[in-house]
């Protein structure tokens, strides 16, 4: 029996969501729980093992038919288009309300030594691969919708272990305040917004880089709530208040889900 909620007869894309403990595993069964049909996303045959736990987890929380997986890769224009045609046919519908632009990679490197491949392969993900799929999807969204880009602290704060990773999440939020007014005032009436997290707990940390560990201990000292760092649930929460009807009125903004750090 389908789940009923706040997000019921909607449609959802969650990119970069095909591991469990994952950030965007955990957007896709929050919104799944709130009545949302989900597509997860992967992108590479070794995380496809995770993938299918990720939809046993959903379809046990919202039901059979609540979720898909779809494995593409979103830098390209072939891998978004898949991902929306994959969701309008598996849900027979004609329509998407939900985009949450997730998946992500980084390179713990100094500018200077990042390799040319990974800058591309960076931006690619990050940068391009938002404006891939909403070029996608635009013509299929419905009024009201909602496009929820999963952004950083980082790129407020200038680190210096990953300053590609910054650099391509800030010019992901220039993307969310321009695009605000362009897909805002065209009839539409689609918000978007960029919810930025701090460290959270996931296995996208190296555990075994000092480094790594080191600033993800110096955020937390930072954080005014409390003294530990994010959960999925912290930020997958604060995708469904921005994918809630009620949020009808903000866009274009960052907002921090960090326990207070910028």
């Amino acid at each position: 029996m389908a789940v009923q909620g706040p997000l019921t007869n909607k449609i959802a894309i969650i990119t970069g969501s095909g591991k469990e403990n994952g950030i965007g595993a955990a957007i896709a069964l929050t919104l799944a729980r709130a009545g949302a049909r989900v597509t997860i996303n992967h992108v590479s045959d070794s995380s496809a093992a995770r993938a299918v736990e990720v939809v046993s987890t959903i379809e046990a929380a919202a039901g059979k038919g609540s979720v898909i997986s779809i494995q593409a890769d979103v830098s390209t224009a072939e891998g978004t288009k898949k991902i929306v045609e994959g969701t309008l046919s598996a849900f027979k519908v004609d329509h998407i309300d939900i985009i949450v632009n997730n998946a992500a990679i980084a390179t713990y490197s100094p500018t200077l030594q990042t390799p040319p491949e990974d800058i591309f392969r960076v931006f690619g993900v990050v940068v391009v691969g938002p404006v891939l799929l909403l070029q996608a999807a635009y013509p299929h969204m419905s009024h009201g919708g909602r496009v929820i880009n999963i952004g950083t602290v980082s790129s407020k704060m200038g680190f210096y272990q990953l300053p590609i990773y910054a650099a391509a999440k800030a010019a992901m939020d220039q993307l969310t305040w321009t695009l605000s007014r362009e897909i805002g005032r065209d009839g539409k009436n689609i918000t978007i917004n960029t919810i930025a997290p701090g460290p959270v707990d996931t296995d996208s940390v190296p555990a075994g880089d000092p480094g790594a560990q080191a600033m993800k201990k110096w955020l937390v000292s930072l954080t005014r709530a409390e003294d530990r760092v994010g959960s999925v649930n912290d930020i997958a929460d604060a995708v469904l208040l921005l994918a809630d009807e009620k949020s009808r009125w903000i866009t274009g903004q960052y907002i921090s889900a960090s326990g207070g750090i910028v």
